[in-house]
């Protein structure tokens, strides 16, 4: 089992406004998680894995496809406190779900 974490490479994010984005997908995702596949994800590790995508309309098209493909999905869309305008769509979680389940959707995405 594992989890994804899409990052929007558009944006250019500091390191720690990326890390504290990506921060917010992940635990959103598992927020929104079944208690059930939480357990079992963490008894495996927690494996989370980041990946990028080239802006806003990649991140919304590999959110939408994870949520028809009844996944949990997180996107996080942010406040515009610090670097970056308000609602701006930063980052998004993908699971915890089967490795094979989301390979199906992210695959072809390279590793941040």
């Amino acid at each position: 089992m594992k989890q994804v974490i899409l990052v929007r490479q558009d944006l250019k994010l500091p390191k720690g406004k990326l890390a504290a984005q990506a921060a917010h997908a992940s635990v959103e995702a598992v927020l929104k998680s079944d208690s059930d596949i939480v357990k079992k994800w963490r008894a495996e590790g927690m494996a989370k894995i980041v990946l990028k995508v080239k802006d806003e309309k990649e991140l919304i098209k590999y959110f939408q496809t994870a949520k028809d493909e009844g996944l949990t999905a997180s996107l996080i869309t942010d406040a515009g406190r610090t670097v970056i305008a308000p609602g701006t769509k930063t980052c998004v979680g993908i699971g915890p779900a089967e490795d094979e389940e989301i390979d199906a959707i992210t695959s072809e995405l390279s590793l941040l």
